[in-house]
């Protein structure tokens, strides 16, 4: 059986968009896991080991302050589209688009304001947490309005993340989630 907690892990400053940031607590016998509103974000992977003792087995932080500033990007879903996007250009349908530029001269991981660096709407389920976001069309240079839902299920061992998107135009879409593992456990 999977319990789900949601529970206060800090606040965005207005600057930055502002909002309460929630964290929902997923726990199995053998599993819990972590996750935060802003950004989807997967801070802890928590699994027993051989001697049944848990271990935590992504990389993360233990603040807020950890994820907005710069960081690699430990554990959140990325996108518009994971990756690079060379010079921050790609034609569609006859029409050029210019992305913001955030890596040198690329576009990486949705832009300076991808999927890592906002706020998503979430609803608790039986098992899980199911996220909500809104991307507007032309954010960070893409064209249509984006509705992105990310799921996290817990279910005995396996965690699964379930991705889905619905779009008002043709655009490029990549998701994405870019939790750093550390096997050893340490």
């Amino acid at each position: 059986m999977t319990t789900v907690r949601r529970e206060a892990f800090g606040r965005i400053p207005p600057e930055e968009g502002g909002g309460e940031v929630e964290k929902f607590v997923l726990q199995s016998d053998s599993v819990r896991v972590e996750i935060l509103s802003f950004g989807c974000i997967i801070t802890t992977l928590e699994t027993k080991d051989r001697d049944g003792k848990f271990s935590d087995v992504v990389l993360g932080f233990d603040t807020l302050e950890g994820y907005t500033r710069k960081h690699p990007f430990f554990g959140a879903v990325v996108g518009r589209v994971a990756n690079r996007i060379a010079n921050g250009k790609f034609a569609l349908d006859g029409k050029e688009y210019q992305l913001f530029l955030n890596n040198g001269p690329n576009s990486l991981h949705g832009g300076a304001k991808g999927f890592d660096k906002v706020l998503w709407s979430p609803q608790v389920l039986p098992n899980g947490v199911r996220f909500f976001r809104l991307s507007p069309d032309g954010e960070e240079g893409y064209p249509g309005d984006l509705k992105v839902w990310v799921t996290y299920t817990l279910s005995g061992r396996e965690l699964a993340i379930n991705y889905q998107a619905q779009t008002s135009k043709t655009t490029p879409i990549s998701l994405t989630n870019h939790a750093y593992f550390n096997l050893a456990g340490q």
